[in-house]
């Protein structure tokens, strides 16, 4: 064996894709000092998005001060790619990780600091701004993001709160400060829901339990969500209420759709191109991947089905290292997947789980090394 890739997502919660790349890079290397290892850390859109443009592709960091869900001040960072596209976070500023659990509640959390990231990039002269959506935790239908673009949200003269709650108040829309960049951007949405705006299968319904909200809570959310839509098509002849996707990030995708024509596309499919994964894949004798938990939702386009239909396009064995092996992660099998292993040796609590996680994939990094070593 001469050549490998190791390309994981992030083990969610506990390990980021690029210290998980460095954990089974220490072990393969162990048995095999001559190898050539490829790190090509992994993102379907969520958390670790721009840390894996910024690490495959290069560029720089930019920090700024901007406010968090809850209008808390915070820095929070996005990448300038190489060829000046703007990589920008939606959970650097706006995400959920960024409040206690007692803090989480959609009908309070604000888009803002998102909004305040992608002003930055317009006034650095980004004209292509990658956006990944997910892990937020607001159901804003970013209206907060608008705000700190220079929409204003109204109800008569007054601005709404420019959160959750604030939806359900507006009946006029006032563009005539938006910054001028935004329609001169090319904003590429990096997303793999279809959820709609609105309705059972929209935003409040399926996310908002996730990000805080109670029933009652969903309810009004998703009424919220339908006056803005309303608004919206009212306002600018725009339904976005008809396209799949709108409801991604609380709805902040069908708000950059009907205000900066910004376009959908899988966050995988964006990474894989832009590290020019297929090109790696040339004389390569392996690729291992991972995520915290394999389930059936990993066969439904997640990071391990993407690798594993390029994989088996050109006949390369994958082996899957992660957390746990849930029901479901056997459908993998027909996504291009050799072999599954889980780095948990037995049942343990969360707490424990989560302090071991480095020694658990390194041992089982290090025991897939060692049988490919000895079984040539």
């Amino acid at each position: 064996m001469r050549r490998i890739i190791i390309a994981p997502d992030s083990y969610k919660g506990t390990l980021s894709a690029i210290e998980a790349c460095n954990i089974i890079e220490k072990a393969a290397l162990e048995s095999f000092p001559q190898l050539t290892v490829v790190k090509l850390p992994m993102s379907d859109g969520g958390e670790g998005f721009a840390d894996s443009m910024y690490y495959s592709c290069g560029g720089e960091k930019v920090t700024v001060e901007v406010k968090d869900p809850l209008w808390r001040d915070i820095r929070a960072s996005y990448v300038i790619l190489q060829d000046g596209t703007a990589v920008i976070e939606m959970a650097a500023a706006s995400g959920l990780t960024l409040l206690r659990k007692e803090e989480r509640n959609p009908l309070e959390t604000t888009s803002y600091g998102t909004g305040q990231l992608i002003a930055h990039a317009l006034e650095k002269g980004c004209e292509r701004i990658i956006l990944g959506l997910g892990g937020s935790a607001t159901n804003d239908g970013g209206i907060g993001m608008g705000a700190a673009l220079g929409m204003r949200f109204l109800n008569g003269n007054e601005e709404v709160p420019l959160s959750g709650k604030g939806m359900e108040a507006i009946d006029t829309l006032d563009c005539s400060e938006i910054h001028p960049g935004l329609k001169k951007a090319q904003i590429t949405i990096a997303c793999d829901v279809t959820n709609p705006m609105y309705g059972e299968n929209g935003a409040a319904y399926v996310f908002g339990p996730q990000k805080g909200a109670d029933q009652d809570e969903v309810k009004r959310l998703d009424f919220g969500l339908r006056n803005f839509a309303k608004v919206i098509d009212r306002s600018i002849d725009f339904k976005v209420e008809d396209i799949p996707g709108s409801g991604a990030a609380g709805g902040m995708a069908g708000f950059l759709l009907a205000f900066a024509n910004a376009k959908l596309r899988p966050g995988l499919d964006i990474v894989l191109e832009a590290m020019q994964f297929e090109k790696h894949l040339k004389d390569c004798d392996l690729v291992i991947t991972g995520e915290g938990r394999t389930d059936r939702q990993s066969a439904m386009g997640k990071v391990i089905s993407g690798i594993g239909s390029r994989t088996k396009k050109y006949g390369i064995p994958l082996v899957v290292l992660s957390g746990t092996l849930e029901e479901g992660s056997e459908m993998l099998y027909e996504a291009g997947v050799t072999a599954m292993f889980s780095a948990c040796r037995n049942l343990t609590d969360q707490e424990e789980l989560l302090k071991n996680a480095e020694t658990n994939l390194y041992n089982a990094a290090k025991n897939l090394f060692r049988l490919l070593k000895y079984t040539k």
